[in-house]
């Protein structure tokens, strides 16, 4: 297997396979998580056009890419987030482009088991383990309670960096008022 960094995505041939796995990695979220946590295709093409965006493919023996995540240091570029938040928590960081975002890690069902995820997550580790940096990423509650995935992140990257501290920095609840019928 084969991990390769792009700055863009301009080939059709490829977006549309992009595209593809990545529908099929998540669209189970679209009915269990509140947020929206899919892109729609006009916003997955235009992420995987902006070269502010690192986008990691994971490739098979043959060439067929299995994963692919996307990670950037310039924090604009991720929609839903707030750079003031982070600047306001770590100037020095912030300043100096040292503080990441993983917008997503998706691995095609049929690959899940296999090293693209740990390949995937382990060269965006490298980038900013090098510079002393951070990376946010966001979890939606079923991912976390259902699939641990933040005990899978954890755990991964506690064997490259026994001394990281991996803390829930924010969270968001949904609450929905239901009224019932009059009697």
């Amino acid at each position: 297997m084969l991990v390769k960094a792009i700055d863009q995505i301009a080939d059709s041939e490829i977006i549309d396979a992009a595209w593809s796995l990545y529908q099929e990695a998540f669209e189970e979220l679209r009915s269990l998580a509140v947020q929206r946590h899919l892109m729609y295709r006009d916003e997955f093409v235009e992420n995987m056009k902006d070269p502010r965006v690192t986008k990691y493919l994971a490739l098979r023996d043959d060439g067929t890419l299995c994963g692919i995540s996307t990670y950037t240091n310039n924090l604009e570029a991720v929609p839903l987030i707030a750079p003031e938040w982070f600047e306001r928590h770590w100037p020095d960081h912030y300043a100096t482009k040292r503080i990441w975002y993983i917008g997503f890690v998706a691995v095609h069902p049929e690959a899940q088991g296999m090293r693209a995820f740990r390949d995937l997550v382990e060269q965006m580790y490298l980038i900013a383990s090098n510079q002393n940096g951070l990376v946010g990423l966001d979890i939606c509650t079923y991912n976390d309670e259902v699939r641990h995935m933040s005990r899978v992140f954890r755990s991964m990257i506690s064997r490259w960096a026994p001394t990281m501290r991996f803390d829930r920095i924010d969270q968001q609840s949904y609450w929905l008022y239901q009224f019932p019928s009059a009697a």
